[in-house]
Protein backbone atom coordinates (compact mmCIF):
# COMPACT_ATOMS: atom_id res chain seq x y z
CA UNK A 1 0.00 0.00 0.00
CA UNK A 2 1.27 3.54 -0.73
CA UNK A 3 0.29 4.68 2.39
CA UNK A 4 2.43 1.91 4.37
CA UNK A 5 4.93 3.73 6.29
CA UNK A 6 8.61 3.16 6.03
CA UNK A 7 11.60 2.61 7.91
CA UNK A 8 15.07 2.73 8.52
CA UNK A 9 16.99 -0.40 8.79
CA UNK A 10 18.75 -1.40 11.46
CA UNK A 11 22.76 -1.29 11.41
CA UNK A 12 25.15 -0.94 13.62
CA UNK A 13 28.31 -1.02 11.15
CA UNK A 14 30.03 2.26 10.79
CA UNK A 15 33.06 4.21 9.99
CA UNK A 16 35.07 2.37 13.30
CA UNK A 17 34.41 -1.02 11.48
CA UNK A 18 34.78 -0.48 8.09
CA UNK A 19 38.78 0.84 9.36
CA UNK A 20 39.15 -1.98 11.91
CA UNK A 21 38.68 -4.49 8.41
CA UNK A 22 41.17 -2.20 6.57
CA UNK A 23 43.42 -2.64 8.71
CA UNK A 24 43.02 -6.33 8.89
CA UNK A 25 42.63 -6.30 5.02
CA UNK A 26 46.57 -4.49 4.96
CA UNK A 27 47.90 -7.48 6.94
CA UNK A 28 46.59 -9.90 4.26
CA UNK A 29 46.13 -12.48 7.33
CA UNK A 30 42.35 -12.83 7.17
CA UNK A 31 42.56 -16.10 9.42
CA UNK A 32 45.06 -16.96 11.77
CA UNK A 33 44.07 -20.26 13.35
CA UNK A 34 46.18 -23.28 13.06
CA UNK A 35 45.32 -26.94 13.79
CA UNK A 36 47.94 -27.82 15.82
CA UNK A 37 50.07 -27.13 18.93
CA UNK A 38 50.93 -23.58 18.77
CA UNK A 39 49.49 -20.18 20.29
CA UNK A 40 47.18 -20.23 16.62
CA UNK A 41 45.74 -22.86 17.87
CA UNK A 42 43.63 -20.06 19.36
CA UNK A 43 43.21 -18.26 16.53
CA UNK A 44 44.87 -14.91 15.65
CA UNK A 45 45.62 -11.36 17.69
CA UNK A 46 42.62 -9.98 16.83
CA UNK A 47 40.62 -13.56 17.63
CA UNK A 48 42.50 -13.20 20.77
CA UNK A 49 41.78 -9.47 21.57
CA UNK A 50 37.93 -9.87 21.07
CA UNK A 51 37.85 -13.07 23.34
CA UNK A 52 40.14 -10.85 25.88
CA UNK A 53 37.27 -7.94 25.62
CA UNK A 54 34.73 -10.23 26.08
CA UNK A 55 35.68 -11.84 29.20
CA UNK A 56 36.23 -8.26 30.65
CA UNK A 57 32.97 -7.04 28.93
CA UNK A 58 30.74 -9.84 31.13
CA UNK A 59 33.29 -10.36 33.93
CA UNK A 60 33.70 -14.44 32.80
CA UNK A 61 36.95 -16.20 32.86
CA UNK A 62 36.55 -17.70 29.52
CA UNK A 63 35.27 -16.44 26.15
CA UNK A 64 35.34 -18.54 23.19
CA UNK A 65 34.29 -17.03 19.67
CA UNK A 66 32.53 -19.53 16.94
CA UNK A 67 31.78 -18.58 13.66
CA UNK A 68 27.82 -18.98 14.47
CA UNK A 69 25.88 -19.52 17.92
CA UNK A 70 24.87 -22.99 16.26
CA UNK A 71 28.29 -23.63 15.95
CA UNK A 72 28.44 -22.57 19.48
CA UNK A 73 25.76 -24.84 20.94
CA UNK A 74 27.12 -27.93 19.07
CA UNK A 75 30.38 -27.09 21.05
CA UNK A 76 28.91 -27.01 24.28
CA UNK A 77 26.98 -29.76 24.01
CA UNK A 78 29.70 -31.88 23.17
CA UNK A 79 31.83 -30.33 25.76
CA UNK A 80 29.97 -32.63 28.28
CA UNK A 81 30.22 -35.75 29.40
CA UNK A 82 26.95 -37.35 27.64
CA UNK A 83 26.20 -40.37 25.92
CA UNK A 84 23.73 -41.14 22.64
CA UNK A 85 20.31 -40.91 24.39
CA UNK A 86 20.85 -38.76 27.13
CA UNK A 87 18.38 -36.05 27.27
CA UNK A 88 18.63 -31.95 27.70
CA UNK A 89 15.45 -30.68 28.75
CA UNK A 90 14.15 -26.88 27.03
CA UNK A 91 11.92 -24.40 26.01
CA UNK A 92 9.83 -25.16 22.00
CA UNK A 93 9.63 -21.49 22.37
CA UNK A 94 12.85 -20.60 19.95
CA UNK A 95 15.02 -21.52 17.45
CA UNK A 96 15.43 -24.89 15.90
CA UNK A 97 19.38 -25.35 16.29
CA UNK A 98 18.88 -25.38 19.88
CA UNK A 99 17.24 -29.15 19.99
CA UNK A 100 19.04 -29.28 16.41
CA UNK A 101 22.28 -29.32 18.27
CA UNK A 102 21.26 -31.72 21.14
CA UNK A 103 20.44 -33.79 18.17
CA UNK A 104 23.78 -33.51 16.71
CA UNK A 105 24.87 -35.80 19.43
CA UNK A 106 22.56 -38.71 19.30
CA UNK A 107 20.79 -36.98 22.64
CA UNK A 108 17.16 -36.31 23.01
CA UNK A 109 15.59 -33.16 23.32
CA UNK A 110 12.94 -32.80 26.08
CA UNK A 111 10.57 -29.57 26.18
CA UNK A 112 9.12 -28.04 29.10
CA UNK A 113 6.77 -25.60 29.13
CA UNK A 114 6.97 -21.76 29.76
CA UNK A 115 6.32 -19.10 31.99
CA UNK A 116 3.36 -17.33 30.21
CA UNK A 117 4.30 -13.73 31.16
CA UNK A 118 8.18 -13.88 30.52
CA UNK A 119 7.85 -16.62 27.56
CA UNK A 120 11.03 -18.43 29.39
CA UNK A 121 11.04 -21.92 30.39
CA UNK A 122 8.61 -22.33 33.80
CA UNK A 123 11.40 -23.48 36.39
CA UNK A 124 8.23 -24.56 38.43
CA UNK A 125 7.89 -27.68 35.55
CA UNK A 126 11.42 -28.57 35.00
CA UNK A 127 11.54 -30.86 37.88
CA UNK A 128 8.64 -32.95 36.41
CA UNK A 129 10.73 -33.56 33.01
CA UNK A 130 13.80 -34.69 34.91
CA UNK A 131 14.50 -38.71 34.77
CA UNK A 132 17.12 -40.69 34.62
CA UNK A 133 18.88 -39.98 31.36
CA UNK A 134 18.51 -36.15 32.30
CA UNK A 135 22.07 -34.56 31.93
CA UNK A 136 21.05 -30.95 31.47
CA UNK A 137 18.89 -28.26 31.51
CA UNK A 138 18.78 -25.35 28.31
CA UNK A 139 17.71 -22.74 29.37
CA UNK A 140 16.60 -19.85 26.30
CA UNK A 141 16.32 -16.10 26.99
CA UNK A 142 13.65 -15.30 24.80
CA UNK A 143 13.23 -11.95 23.38
CA UNK A 144 15.38 -10.06 25.52
CA UNK A 145 14.97 -10.72 28.76
CA UNK A 146 17.23 -13.18 30.89
CA UNK A 147 15.51 -16.76 32.31
CA UNK A 148 15.20 -17.03 36.23
CA UNK A 149 18.46 -18.12 36.55
CA UNK A 150 19.15 -18.38 40.26
CA UNK A 151 15.98 -20.99 40.31
CA UNK A 152 17.12 -22.97 37.49
CA UNK A 153 20.83 -23.28 38.55
CA UNK A 154 19.35 -24.42 42.18
CA UNK A 155 17.31 -26.81 40.43
CA UNK A 156 20.40 -27.94 38.56
CA UNK A 157 22.70 -28.29 41.37
CA UNK A 158 20.08 -30.55 43.35
CA UNK A 159 19.35 -32.94 40.47
CA UNK A 160 23.41 -32.53 39.27
CA UNK A 161 22.71 -31.40 36.40
CA UNK A 162 24.63 -29.18 33.77
CA UNK A 163 23.23 -25.59 33.51
CA UNK A 164 23.60 -24.25 29.95
CA UNK A 165 21.94 -20.79 29.20
CA UNK A 166 21.12 -19.82 25.83
CA UNK A 167 21.17 -15.69 25.85
CA UNK A 168 21.42 -15.72 21.87
CA UNK A 169 18.70 -12.58 22.34
CA UNK A 170 20.11 -11.30 25.61
CA UNK A 171 23.32 -10.06 25.22
CA UNK A 172 23.69 -6.99 27.52
CA UNK A 173 20.75 -8.06 29.84
CA UNK A 174 20.95 -8.73 33.89
CA UNK A 175 19.77 -11.01 35.95
CA UNK A 176 20.35 -9.97 39.70
CA UNK A 177 23.46 -7.45 38.54
CA UNK A 178 25.15 -10.67 36.35
CA UNK A 179 25.13 -10.74 32.69
CA UNK A 180 23.08 -13.31 31.14
CA UNK A 181 24.08 -16.46 30.69
CA UNK A 182 27.02 -15.67 33.61
CA UNK A 183 25.26 -18.07 36.32
CA UNK A 184 25.14 -20.87 34.37
CA UNK A 185 28.07 -23.53 33.71
CA UNK A 186 28.00 -22.48 30.24
CA UNK A 187 26.00 -20.20 27.93
CA UNK A 188 26.70 -17.59 25.81
CA UNK A 189 25.61 -15.19 22.34
CA UNK A 190 25.01 -15.11 19.09
CA UNK A 191 26.60 -12.56 16.83
CA UNK A 192 23.88 -13.46 13.72
CA UNK A 193 23.41 -9.90 11.81
CA UNK A 194 20.06 -9.19 13.29
CA UNK A 195 21.27 -9.65 16.91
CA UNK A 196 22.26 -6.03 18.90
CA UNK A 197 25.70 -6.33 17.93
CA UNK A 198 27.36 -8.96 15.00
CA UNK A 199 29.85 -10.03 13.04
CA UNK A 200 27.45 -11.41 10.63
CA UNK A 201 27.34 -14.44 11.40
CA UNK A 202 29.47 -15.66 14.93
CA UNK A 203 28.62 -16.21 18.26
CA UNK A 204 30.28 -15.94 21.74
CA UNK A 205 30.43 -19.02 24.61
CA UNK A 206 31.30 -18.07 28.36
CA UNK A 207 32.00 -19.92 30.89
CA UNK A 208 33.71 -20.26 34.09
CA UNK A 209 34.79 -23.75 34.49
CA UNK A 210 38.38 -24.75 32.78
CA UNK A 211 36.98 -28.01 31.68
CA UNK A 212 34.02 -27.15 29.17
CA UNK A 213 36.03 -24.26 27.98
CA UNK A 214 39.12 -26.34 26.86
CA UNK A 215 36.57 -28.57 25.34
CA UNK A 216 34.80 -26.28 23.23
CA UNK A 217 38.10 -24.50 22.05
CA UNK A 218 39.02 -28.44 21.16
CA UNK A 219 36.19 -29.01 19.53
CA UNK A 220 36.27 -25.20 17.43
CA UNK A 221 39.75 -26.64 16.09
CA UNK A 222 39.64 -30.04 15.02
CA UNK A 223 39.54 -31.41 18.18
CA UNK A 224 40.92 -35.22 17.91
CA UNK A 225 42.58 -34.57 14.81
CA UNK A 226 45.19 -31.95 17.11
CA UNK A 227 45.64 -33.90 20.45
CA UNK A 228 46.67 -37.24 21.17
CA UNK A 229 46.05 -39.35 24.73
CA UNK A 230 49.28 -38.18 26.22
CA UNK A 231 48.26 -34.78 25.99
CA UNK A 232 44.38 -35.06 26.83
CA UNK A 233 42.89 -38.06 28.44
CA UNK A 234 39.45 -37.68 27.53
CA UNK A 235 38.84 -38.28 24.05
CA UNK A 236 35.21 -38.70 24.53
CA UNK A 237 32.57 -36.54 21.89
CA UNK A 238 36.08 -35.32 20.06
CA UNK A 239 34.86 -35.16 17.14
CA UNK A 240 36.16 -31.57 15.82
CA UNK A 241 35.07 -29.27 13.81
CA UNK A 242 36.03 -25.84 11.97
CA UNK A 243 33.70 -23.42 14.20
CA UNK A 244 36.84 -20.55 13.79
CA UNK A 245 36.15 -16.82 13.61
CA UNK A 246 37.68 -15.17 11.21
CA UNK A 247 40.08 -12.20 11.76
CA UNK A 248 38.20 -9.67 9.79
CA UNK A 249 34.77 -10.79 11.58
CA UNK A 250 36.84 -10.51 15.13
CA UNK A 251 37.94 -7.03 13.96
CA UNK A 252 34.56 -5.98 13.70
CA UNK A 253 33.38 -7.77 16.88
CA UNK A 254 35.95 -5.96 18.67
CA UNK A 255 34.50 -2.27 17.73
CA UNK A 256 30.72 -3.92 18.04
CA UNK A 257 31.08 -4.50 21.85
CA UNK A 258 32.07 -0.97 21.89
CA UNK A 259 28.56 0.05 21.05
CA UNK A 260 26.53 -2.60 23.34
CA UNK A 261 25.79 -0.18 25.76
CA UNK A 262 24.83 2.56 23.82
CA UNK A 263 22.60 0.51 21.59
CA UNK A 264 21.05 -1.19 24.43
CA UNK A 265 19.95 2.36 26.13
CA UNK A 266 18.23 3.10 22.80
CA UNK A 267 16.10 -0.20 22.51
CA UNK A 268 14.82 0.17 25.96
CA UNK A 269 13.72 3.76 25.46
CA UNK A 270 11.95 2.75 22.71
CA UNK A 271 10.19 -0.07 24.71
CA UNK A 272 9.67 2.41 27.31
CA UNK A 273 8.05 4.61 25.05
CA UNK A 274 5.96 1.72 23.66
CA UNK A 275 4.51 0.69 27.11
CA UNK A 276 4.03 3.70 28.37
CA UNK A 277 1.80 5.11 25.65
CA UNK A 278 0.28 2.08 24.38
CA UNK A 279 -0.91 0.39 28.34
CA UNK A 280 -4.28 1.90 27.99
CA UNK A 281 -5.40 -0.52 24.77
CA UNK A 282 -8.09 -3.45 26.16
CA UNK A 283 -6.52 -6.74 25.29
CA UNK A 284 -3.17 -5.40 24.69
CA UNK A 285 -1.11 -7.09 27.08
CA UNK A 286 2.64 -5.20 27.07
CA UNK A 287 5.91 -6.83 28.10
CA UNK A 288 6.50 -8.01 31.64
CA UNK A 289 9.77 -7.46 33.23
CA UNK A 290 10.38 -9.12 36.20
CA UNK A 291 12.36 -8.11 39.40
CA UNK A 292 16.31 -7.65 39.36
CA UNK A 293 16.22 -8.18 35.40
CA UNK A 294 16.56 -5.82 32.61
CA UNK A 295 15.13 -6.52 29.03
CA UNK A 296 17.17 -5.60 26.34
CA UNK A 297 14.85 -5.73 23.81
CA UNK A 298 15.45 -8.33 20.86
CA UNK A 299 11.51 -7.83 20.30
CA UNK A 300 8.76 -6.18 21.87
CA UNK A 301 6.20 -9.19 22.40
CA UNK A 302 3.12 -8.62 23.32
CA UNK A 303 -0.13 -10.76 23.85
CA UNK A 304 -3.24 -10.52 22.32
CA UNK A 305 -6.13 -11.80 25.03
CA UNK A 306 -8.88 -12.12 22.34
CA UNK A 307 -11.45 -12.62 25.32
CA UNK A 308 -11.39 -8.89 25.36
CA UNK A 309 -10.76 -8.14 21.49
CA UNK A 310 -13.59 -9.98 20.71
CA UNK A 311 -11.37 -11.11 17.52
CA UNK A 312 -8.00 -13.47 16.85
CA UNK A 313 -4.37 -12.07 16.86
CA UNK A 314 -4.58 -12.57 13.67
CA UNK A 315 -7.07 -10.04 12.29
CA UNK A 316 -5.14 -7.52 14.48
CA UNK A 317 -1.58 -8.48 13.03
CA UNK A 318 -3.09 -8.43 8.90
CA UNK A 319 -4.72 -4.71 10.02
CA UNK A 320 -1.34 -3.53 11.82
CA UNK A 321 0.79 -4.70 8.64
CA UNK A 322 -1.83 -3.60 6.35
CA UNK A 323 -0.41 0.21 7.94
CA UNK A 324 3.24 -1.14 7.35
CA UNK A 325 3.79 -1.97 11.75
CA UNK A 326 6.26 -4.43 11.24
CA UNK A 327 4.99 -7.19 13.81
CA UNK A 328 5.07 -11.00 13.76
CA UNK A 329 1.89 -13.08 14.71
CA UNK A 330 4.10 -16.39 15.17
CA UNK A 331 7.25 -18.06 16.97
CA UNK A 332 8.34 -21.48 16.48
CA UNK A 333 6.80 -24.07 18.66
CA UNK A 334 9.55 -26.20 18.02
CA UNK A 335 8.27 -29.75 18.56
CA UNK A 336 5.42 -28.99 16.14
CA UNK A 337 8.36 -29.30 13.04
CA UNK A 338 8.98 -32.61 10.89
CA UNK A 339 11.85 -33.83 12.38
CA UNK A 340 9.70 -34.26 15.77
CA UNK A 341 6.84 -34.98 15.14
CA UNK A 342 7.92 -37.64 12.52
CA UNK A 343 10.94 -38.70 14.85
CA UNK A 344 13.48 -38.66 11.80
CA UNK A 345 16.68 -37.30 12.02
CA UNK A 346 19.65 -39.89 11.06
CA UNK A 347 18.72 -42.23 8.78
CA UNK A 348 15.29 -43.86 8.56
CA UNK A 349 14.99 -45.88 11.76
CA UNK A 350 14.39 -42.99 14.13
CA UNK A 351 17.62 -42.31 15.68
CA UNK A 352 17.85 -41.38 18.95
CA UNK A 353 14.48 -41.62 19.82
CA UNK A 354 14.80 -45.15 19.11
CA UNK A 355 16.61 -46.00 21.82
CA UNK A 356 13.78 -46.01 24.20
CA UNK A 357 10.04 -46.84 23.36
CA UNK A 358 8.82 -44.26 26.29
CA UNK A 359 9.52 -41.68 23.55
CA UNK A 360 6.34 -42.38 21.05
CA UNK A 361 4.37 -39.82 22.43
CA UNK A 362 6.86 -37.75 23.07
CA UNK A 363 6.13 -34.38 21.15
CA UNK A 364 2.63 -34.60 20.82
CA UNK A 365 -0.12 -31.65 20.43
CA UNK A 366 -1.75 -30.57 23.36
CA UNK A 367 1.61 -31.25 26.00
CA UNK A 368 3.03 -28.02 25.75
CA UNK A 369 -0.43 -25.93 26.00
CA UNK A 370 1.27 -22.48 27.40
CA UNK A 371 3.55 -22.47 24.62
CA UNK A 372 1.08 -23.49 22.09
CA UNK A 373 -1.58 -21.03 23.15
CA UNK A 374 1.11 -18.41 23.08
CA UNK A 375 1.85 -19.33 19.67
CA UNK A 376 -1.66 -19.61 17.81
CA UNK A 377 -3.58 -16.82 19.63
CA UNK A 378 -1.85 -14.55 21.65
CA UNK A 379 1.92 -13.60 21.01
CA UNK A 380 2.40 -10.19 18.43
CA UNK A 381 6.15 -8.93 18.16
CA UNK A 382 7.35 -5.69 17.16
CA UNK A 383 10.31 -6.36 15.14
CA UNK A 384 13.09 -4.32 17.11
CA UNK A 385 15.93 -6.06 15.10
CA UNK A 386 15.29 -5.14 11.42
CA UNK A 387 14.28 -1.43 11.61
CA UNK A 388 16.31 1.56 13.21
CA UNK A 389 13.22 3.50 14.77
CA UNK A 390 13.57 7.46 15.42
CA UNK A 391 11.13 8.77 17.91
CA UNK A 392 8.80 9.98 15.17
CA UNK A 393 8.48 6.55 14.18
CA UNK A 394 7.20 5.40 17.17
CA UNK A 395 4.71 8.04 17.76
CA UNK A 396 3.40 6.99 14.66
CA UNK A 397 3.66 3.40 15.57
CA UNK A 398 1.35 3.57 18.32
CA UNK A 399 -0.78 6.37 16.12
CA UNK A 400 -1.27 3.14 13.78
CA UNK A 401 -2.63 0.89 17.20
CA UNK A 402 -4.74 3.75 18.78
CA UNK A 403 -6.50 3.55 14.66
CA UNK A 404 -6.74 -0.54 14.99
CA UNK A 405 -8.12 -0.23 18.09
CA UNK A 406 -10.52 2.55 17.67
CA UNK A 407 -11.37 0.36 14.06
CA UNK A 408 -12.03 -2.47 16.31
CA UNK A 409 -14.73 -0.49 18.22
CA UNK A 410 -12.47 -1.12 21.44
CA UNK A 411 -11.54 2.62 22.38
Amino acid sequence: MKNKIQFKKYNTIGIQERKAVNDVMKTGVLSDFFANKSKNFLGGKYVRKFEENCKKFFKVKHAITVNSWTSGLISIIGSLDIEPGDEIILSPITMSACAASILHWGCIPIFCDIDDQTFNIDPKKIESKISKKTKAVMAIDIFGQPCDMKEIKKICKRHNLTFICDSAQSIGARYKGSFSSTMADVGGYSLNFHKHINTGEGGIIITNNSKIAKRCQLLRNHAESTIDNDSYNNLSNMIGYNFRLTEIQAAIGIQQLRKLNKIIKKKIRIANQLSKDLKTLPGLELPKIKKERTHVFYSYAMKIDDRVTKVHRDQIWKMLTNEGVPVNNKISCIHRLPIFKKKIAFGKKKFPWSLNKKYKNLYNEGTLPVAEKLSDNQILCLQMWSFDYSASDIKKIIKIFFKVWRKLKLI
